[in-house]
């Protein structure tokens, strides 16, 4: 298969481009789990023009692949598309965020929303759809007399995307991973039945369907079941559609963990570091998250100032540091999220704070190499989202971190699966649970604080993406293998 025809396709790049040309490195955990793929295996990297910047990148490679190297290392073969821009603003912001988003992370308040109207349905016909048709299209014009291809398809952006290829090309291999929470099957019925449909069928023009966790792959398979009353295999991990048999598969994402050392030791995390360490208390809690509601900020400060209250001798005595990226602010609830994250920590400020000590310290940006910083000074990790696909910021901390610092986990993250055992788990909406977490945690004995930090530690470094990326080559190989004794 080396010689494959390899294309992967994402909404969002390993780049972007500003107005006047700067290149900066693509964020997310997506794009970290991608440049691992690329970096193991020759592709050609479809995405969205996104940016001013990118638009006008695309449109001066005429819509063509064109080399680009990452300010961060690597190099790709990348293709941007331009969509309308009224489509994208109603595929991205109207309906991939939040409807998709909402939906698979459970954020819906469903007593008062959604309200599908027109506004919606329209979103997804002429929004959604249409991005989802302008790089399938793009897809199809790279794998053009190409023989045997292989499309890999990512996250919940594209999931009408795989049928429009598979119409054009019967013959081309799919694979698609998902890397958002999979939902059971009640939550997926807010949408209009006949979108919900339309997104299944695109999902299940695939061949083989990833998610980072044993639990999604059964939510899918059990909404296959409940949603389309398909015939399903719990223990093969197998969905028969259409004629098909799709293989449904977990990979959990590693971290790059070279990499992820290489920064945290790099000149300015050292000396990031240094500046902390002469500024800190003499505990410090620490959170790295996207502003997103999903990550459950608002809690996680709640049940800061419960803990404040309930063990006032900690007072002047520790610290929490939230670095926070401001997250689609463009979407009304994103932007008025923050809003109450701001004004949240204010308030647990004025309450606990003294003239020499704040007890939460807010950055609201997106700096790798201060966030790295942070990793190696802190006690306590917190990561109490709501659900999350996997969340990478719970690997990257306890690898680089040099206080013996223990983690508090979600169980209803993706990385719990793997994690749980040497972390502090934690129900994500059980306020009290987690004050009691962080004061275990900042009271631990040492002894056991170091056995949870080198267990975490010996998982996380266990495997890198090269292996997650092999394990999903090699199930490429063994479905295209079965497709081929099935067609004989």
């Amino acid at each position: 298969m080396t010689q494959t025809p390899f294309v992967l396709v994402s909404n969002r790049g390993p780049v972007t481009f500003s107005d006047d040309g700067e290149i900066t490195r693509g964020g997310g955990g997506l794009v970290t789990a991608l440049t691992g793929l690329v970096s193991h295996r020759k592709a050609v990297w479809i995405a969205s023009a996104m940016s001013d910047g990118d638009i006008k990148r695309a449109r001066e490679a005429d819509g063509h692949p064109f080399s680009v190297k990452s300010p961060l290392g690597g190099e790709y073969e990348v293709r941007l598309v331009d969509s309308d821009a009224e489509a994208f603003d109603r595929f991205y912001n109207i309906f991939a965020n939040p409807m998709l988003w909402f939906i698979q992370h459970y954020l819906w308040d469903i007593s008062n929303a959604p309200d599908v109207r027109q506004w919606e349905i329209d979103a997804f016909e002429l929004g959604y759809k249409v991005v989802n048709d302008d790089l399938a299209q793009a897809v199809i014009e790279e794998i053009d007399g190409q023989e045997d291809p292989v499309v890999m398809v990512h996250d919940y952006h594209l999931y009408t995307l795989p049928g429009i290829v598979r119409a054009a090309r019967p013959d081309v291999f799919l694979h698609h991973f998902i890397h958002i929470p999979w939902p059971q099957s009640d939550a997926w019925r807010v949408l209009p039945a006949e979108i919900r449909d339309e997104l299944y069928a695109g999902l299940l023009a695939n061949d083989i369907i990833g998610f980072h966790t044993q639990a999604y792959r059964r939510n899918f398979i059990q909404c296959c079941r409940d949603l389309l009353d398909l015939e399903v295999d719990f223990e093969r991990g197998l969905v028969h559609y259409n004629g098909r048999e799709i293989w449904i598969r977990a990979y959990p994402l590693p971290i790059d963990a070279e990499a992820t050392e290489k920064v945290g030791s790099s000149p300015r995390t050292l000396e990031l570091e240094a500046e902390l360490e002469r500024r800190r208390r003499e505990h410090l809690i620490l959170r790295v998250d996207r502003a997103d509601l999903s990550k459950n900020v608002l809690r996680g400060f709640t049940a800061f100032d419960l803990f404040l209250d309930q063990h006032p001798e900690f007072r002047e005595h520790v610290s929490f540091i939230a670095q926070l990226m401001p997250s689609r602010t463009d979407v009304p609830e994103y932007a008025e999220y923050l809003e109450k994250i701001e004004a949240l920590v204010a308030v647990v400020n004025l309450r606990h704070g003294t003239p020499d000590w704040m007890p939460i310290q807010l950055k609201l940006r997106d700096d790798l190499e201060e966030a790295m910083a942070s990793y190696r000074q802190y006690d306590v990790l917190l990561v109490n989202a709501m659900f999350d696909g996997m969340n990478l910021v719970a690997k990257e901390g306890p690898l680089v971190n040099q206080r013996d610092g223990v983690s508090i986990l979600s169980e209803n993250t993706g990385a719990h699966e793997e994690l749980g055992e040497f972390a502090l788990s934690v129900n994500p909406f059980n306020i009290q649970e987690l004050a009691d977490a962080i004061y275990s945690a900042l009271t631990m004995d040492p002894e056991r604080r170091k056995e949870r930090i080198d267990g975490l530690k010996a998982i996380v470094t266990e495997r890198n993406p090269g292996d997650w990326v092999d394990d999903q080559l090699a199930d490429i190989r063994s479905k295209a293998k079965a497709n081929e004794a099935a067609a004989s």
